[in-house]
């Protein structure tokens, strides 16, 4: 199909309400539909190309909601809430997938599948890590501790080996640690606190390799 471009065309595409805050977006594996979670407690899918609302929201949250993302295979949705649990759904029909998983004290504050899709993790206010079954939902051991902080992270590496989970500020930042990410080879982690400061790590021995200028960043 061919689509007229106007003579002066427009970055924006559409714009969907999702009737609260929108806290949380992700786009699916194919890119055909993006996933957001709401401070009203749900869990909407829309269609990338029209805007569209794919179904009705999904609902079973009792508060906001923190973090969503699609399995990757897109099968799949986990959202994490204040509510202290993390939820999963049929990407597909929208249907809850077993009971909510429970454990953390305090609200989630991310969610992420590895990329294998065996394993989702959820991070929180609590300061711990927890894993479990993306199949079953069942927690696999006990909650991963440490921090004194809140995770405001949670990632894994591409060959689904390995985790980082970020909230302490790293040796070289002065504040806490905002999100991480690793390179494709999984040899380089890069970090970003909430002071703007960017630092670049390799993973297998965690020693700092450089750091990126400040950026010039407020507290939100």
């Amino acid at each position: 199909m061919l689509v007229k471009r106007e003579q002066n065309w427009s970055a924006h595409i559409w714009t969907a309400s999702a009737g609260s805050d929108v806290s949380a977006v992700a786009f699916s594996p194919d890119g055909s539909c993006v996933v957001s979670g709401s401070d009203d407690a749900t869990v909407r899918l829309w269609d990338v190309q029209t805007g569209a609302a794919l179904g009705d929201p999904l609902t079973g949250h009792s508060y906001g909601i923190t973090s969503v993302v699609f399995s990757p295979d897109g099968k799949v949705l986990a959202s994490g809430s204040h509510d202290k649990t993390v939820r999963l759904w049929d990407a597909q029909t929208g249907a809850a997938l077993g009971d909510p998983l429970t454990g953390h004290s305090y609200g989630i504050t991310s969610v992420v599948f590895s990329p294998d899709g065996k394993v989702l993790a959820s991070g929180s206010y609590d300061a711990t890590v927890r894993l479990w079954d993306a199949q079953t939902g069942a927690a696999l051991g006990d909650p991963l501790t440490g921090h004194s902080h809140m995770i405001t992270s949670v990632v894994f590496s591409p060959d689904s080996k390995t985790g980082a989970a970020l909230g302490d500020p790293l040796t070289g930042h002065s504040d806490l640690i905002r999100s991480v990410v690793f390179s494709p080879d999984g040899q380089i982690l890069f970090s970003v606190s909430f002071s703007g400061m960017v630092q670049f790590w390799h993973s297998l021995t965690n020693q700092m390799g450089y750091c990126l200028p400040s950026h010039q960043t407020s507290r939100l």
